[in-house]
């Protein structure tokens, strides 16, 4: 794609002619040609179904199918929007998500029909796309021209679901013009050109896939390997099957990776660069390690207001410096943070102070939520762009992330991030995911709890706690609730908010640190039932008593915390 090409239409239609592989689906291949081809037939098909007068709108309710990119570039080449509807939602839930974005097309396969069943879906035309009645559908727009004069940079082109702790999830809006600048952006800070492959294994109805995978791709003519749903153990399989170079990933699908069996041969892999948010820095560094394959985390809203860019020399823990108009504000005062100050070991010793949510002051290219100004009146607050997550930054302008600010913890009236927690926790050898969450307590406001997936023991774990010199006082779990496989979401994020609304009263075993004790003991039903709770003032951390202990101290680590992507794209 040329820099004059500023619309994803422009770049559908330039790959009319080129007949090299572009799109791989498992044992099916399409060239560039006969993707740009079925693109411009679907465009025709939807002009003939779109109502005259109304939102032009596709649903996409499918795997990572070839029809996923199909849609993606009809929609384009038809000044229309496509709308990822989620297959992991149900009922009511999924049926709001169809008609809150007013589609008056749904695309699905029939995999998904039960899902649809007795929903109330008013005016919604279903196109199922492995029955024959859809390639009958198709039959006479066949042949036809992938015509790019009609787009525009300012067409919408993208409604994807964020998610959040509370309410429905919101639909964030994506022009073709950023869209297409998101693909420029990405290729030139990776250096991605037209002989790359592109491993799509995240879930195209999640932005994560769509603008850090799918776009980079697009614009440079690369070719798209696509998996229909995320495998761990068909992870290397894949990579090498389709000569991938690039992918990207979202939440634990790295750990996942980690957690497959290692071969003598794990190296012997085309990838050069894995770019995603949520790995965290010990599991990027294990992955490196294991298949020499580098992992890049970036940080950008979901919504396209804030992003910051990994560069050469950005430190370690860092996701990239400051671009001007990005600030690192305190929520209640609304005054700029003071700089993160690091001892010699590299530990944050001021984070009460230094830790605030990033709000972009400068100009920025969100582009709202379809339908729901009260959103979008809260990331404008006072005409700037408050991202809702949590950041610090140092004396040379690098920006440090520290979580959401919905999963900021106050303990005995000190806030802590649950990020940072969850960096120092996931250094404990038995656990394969880390989560860490505030529970209420009467007395000191919240009581930490984690959430540990993997080998857990009481002793050995209070034994860590102990040897960890950057836990504070307040910041060592009251409550360990252990899991054989984390909860995710469909996009592999922790359902941190699920989580947090269960507490202690949960299915799975939960220990605890009663008053006074250093050790912890399992939580039985009048435990939970007598609130368990405790004063923290002047705690030390858990762990048995030992003479020669660490003293206990307040700060916090800046290196090996994770970071969220360029694209922290919809949960």
């Amino acid at each position: 794609m040329t820099s004059e090409m500023r619309t994803v239409a422009e770049a559908v239609a330039a790959r009319w002619g080129d007949h090299r592989p572009g799109l791989w689906c498992g044992e099916r291949v399409l060239s560039h040609h006969e993707v740009a081809g079925g693109a411009a037939a679907r465009a025709a098909l939807l002009d003939d179904l779109l109502p005259a007068g109304g939102v032009p709108h596709v649903g996409v309710l499918l795997d990572n199918t070839p029809e996923f990119p199909l849609w993606l570039g009809a929609a384009a080449l038809a000044g229309a929007a496509v709308a990822g509807i989620n297959p992991t939602r149900r009922g009511s839930e999924l049926a709001r998500d169809i008609v809150h974005t007013e589609c008056p097309v749904l695309v699905t396969e029939r995999a998904w029909l039960p899902l649809l069943a007795g929903l109330e879906l008013p005016g919604v035309r279903v196109l199922v796309t492995d029955e024959p009645e859809y390639e009958a559908l198709l039959a006479p727009y066949l042949g036809a021209f992938p015509d790019a004069s009609r787009a525009r940079p300012a067409d919408r082109m993208l409604l994807y679901f964020t998610s959040g702790s509370t309410g429905a999830p919101k639909a964030a809006l994506c022009s073709q013009g950023r869209l297409a600048a998101a693909g420029h952006s990405l290729v030139a800070q990776f250096g991605l050109c037209a002989d790359d492959v592109h491993y799509v294994c995240m879930p195209m109805f999640h932005g994560n896939a769509v603008i850090a995978d799918w776009a980079p791709a697009l614009v440079t003519g690369a070719g798209v390997a696509l998996r229909r749903r995320f495998s761990a153990s068909g992870f290397l399989a894949d990579v090498r099957r389709y000569r991938a170079t690039y992918f990207t990933y979202v939440g634990r699908a790295v750990s996942y990776v980690l957690a497959t069996e290692p071969r003598s041969d794990d190296r012997e892999n085309p990838l050069r660069l894995g770019f995603g948010t949520e790995a965290g820095a010990v599991d990027a560094a294990a992955f490196e390690e294991r298949f020499g394959v580098r992992l890049v985390e970036g940080y950008g809203s979901s919504e396209g207001g804030a992003a910051v860019q990994w560069s050469p020399g950005t430190p370690a823990g860092a996701v990239g410096r400051a671009a001007p108009g990005l600030v690192v504000l305190d929520q209640e005062s609304g005054r700029e943070c003071p700089a993160a100050v690091f001892d010699s070991g590299g530990r944050l010793l001021n984070g009460e102070q230094a830790i605030g949510e990033l709000v972009n002051r400068a100009p920025n290219p969100f582009e709202g939520y379809w339908r729901n100004p009260e959103a979008e009146a809260e990331r404008r607050r006072g005409g700037w762009y408050w991202t809702g997550d949590l950041f610090y930054r140092d004396a040379d302008g690098y920006l440090y992330f520290a979580g959401r600010t919905d999963d900021r913890i106050r303990v005995d009236g000190e806030n802590l991030a649950a990020a940072m927690i969850e960096n120092i926790l996931a250094r404990y050898e038995g656990a394969d995911a880390v989560a860490v969450y505030g529970v209420p307590d009467p007395v000191t406001g919240d009581q930490v709890m984690a959430t540990v997936a993997g080998r857990f023991d009481p002793l050995d774990f209070a034994e860590f706690l102990l040897a960890q010199p950057d836990l504070g006082t307040k910041m060592a779990p009251r409550f360990v609730r252990v899991v054989e496989r984390m909860p995710v979401t469909a996009t592999h994020k922790i359902r941190r908010a699920a989580l947090r609304g269960e507490g202690v009263r949960c299915a799975d075993p939960v220990w605890w640190r009663p008053p006074g004790e250093r050790t912890y003991r399992r939580l039985t039903p009048e435990d939970a039932e007598g609130g368990a709770r405790t004063e923290t003032r002047g705690e030390q951390p858990p762990g048995p008593k030992r003479d020669n202990a660490p003293p206990a101290r307040k700060f916090y680590t800046k290196h090996n915390h994770p970071q969220h992507a360029a694209t922290k794209t919809p949960t």
